[in-house]
């Protein structure tokens, strides 16, 4: 099978879809893989690698998807990128599937079938292609690394020649991959750390890692799907969400929100009210920015600044780390190739659990 390996041109984008290890495992078993001069420079993986791992290097989008079985990118392609795809290949990116459908159409109406990422079941036999695992691992160290570049003070305790000086005080909102990660760097950064979940599952990880558990009186067991992601709350739950992270953040120094539920507007978690009752100084890193955000003055993108508390949007963040975040991604989008090999072809069995569940458009027809 060819595949071809494009250059990502999504603003702030520095990831590549494929590394140069795993170019060579796919070169090993009888595939030919083009990629496209500069695809992995910014990510920290020159043309020469990518040369010696067997690729063949060309010039342009063009030449790289020229022929190709499957595409491989990490964000979803251009109009004009879609208007270059041949017809019949098959692509291979993440989506953004609140937003896709427009970009679904058009791929479609190219007879090109459309794999999304993000849709990878959470079952055991596909963890090893969970995108949204891998970079969420990323996200929430980074987020954390971001608070406390923005925080005016230590995070860990210090002993000093001119006094001791307190930890500061972390609050983790959501308590997925990106929570766990979050609590997990801001402990080794020597903060105290606290952190919530309406999950069940949720209670017992965060205290395994040392934080504690705000509000356990809200945690459910009916509070998350069959695929372990938070379910949307009702409106007498919302409230005392509220309330209850009300009363805890307004001592907390850096706040990192993670909290969001597939293919919906993330939750509103942190009220204008709330950020104006904290400490000035303090620092929120909104990770659900993208998908509308956690906290009500959130902009995505922005720093917003409202009675000294600076709100940060958070753009991207794997996309800032890109080398491991892509070496990440390209072990997840090289297991799922492998599945999709069958005797060194292509095969798109949408009776298969993982296939058909991540497959949204095929043979002309928008599955969802």
């Amino acid at each position: 099978m060819r595949i071809g390996v494009p250059r990502e041109t999504a603003d702030h984008e520095r990831r590549v879809a494929l590394v140069p290890d795993s170019i060579a495992k796919l070169v090993k078993a009888g595939h030919e893989v083009l990629v496209e001069r500069g695809a992995g420079t910014e990510a920290g993986f020159p043309d020469d690698q990518y040369e010696k791992a067997g690729a063949t290097l060309v010039a342009d989008f063009t030449a790289a998807v020229q022929g190709a079985h499957v595409v491989a990118k990490v964000q979803r392609p251009s109009a004009d990128e879609i208007a270059q795809l041949p017809t019949g290949t098959a692509l291979v990116c993440q989506l953004a599937m609140a937003t896709a459908q427009p970009t679904i159409e058009a791929l479609n109406a190219r007879q090109v079938s459309v794999l999304a990422l993000e849709l990878v079941p959470r079952i055991t036999r596909a963890q090893s292609m969970d995108v949204l695992s891998s970079q969420a691992t990323v996200a929430g160290y980074k987020a954390v690394l971001m608070a406390a570049n923005a925080l005016p003070k230590f995070l860990p305790s210090l002993t000093t020649a001119a006094g001791s000086i307190q930890p500061a005080k972390a609050f983790i909102i959501g308590a997925g991959v990106a929570g766990l990660q979050a609590i997990a760097t801001a402990r080794r950064l020597g903060a105290i750390v606290s952190a919530f979940d309406v999950r069940a599952a949720a209670r017992e990880q965060v205290q395994s890692l040392g934080a504690k558990f705000v509000a356990t009186d809200l945690v459910s067991a009916g509070a998350e799907d069959k695929g372990g992601y938070a379910k949307a709350q009702s409106e007498d739950e919302q409230a005392r969400t509220l309330a209850a992270i009300g009363r805890h953040i307004v001592d907390q120094d850096l706040v990192v929100t993670t909290a969001q539920i597939p293919g919906r507007a993330a939750p509103r978690l942190i009220t204008a009210e709330m950020v104006r009752g904290m400490r000035p100084g303090s620092v929120i890193v909104d990770v659900a920015a993208e998908t509308g955000g956690n906290c009500e003055l959130t902009v995505y993108g922005e720093t917003v600044v409202e009675g000294g508390v600076s709100i940060i949007g958070a753009r991207n963040l794997p996309a800032t780390l890109p080398l491991h975040a892509s070496q990440m991604f390209s072990r997840n989008v090289l297991t799922l190739l492998q599945h999709l090999d069958k005797e060194g072809a292509l095969t798109l069995d949408l009776a298969d659990e993982i296939t058909g569940a991540m497959t949204v458009a095929h043979a002309g027809t928008v599955r969802r």
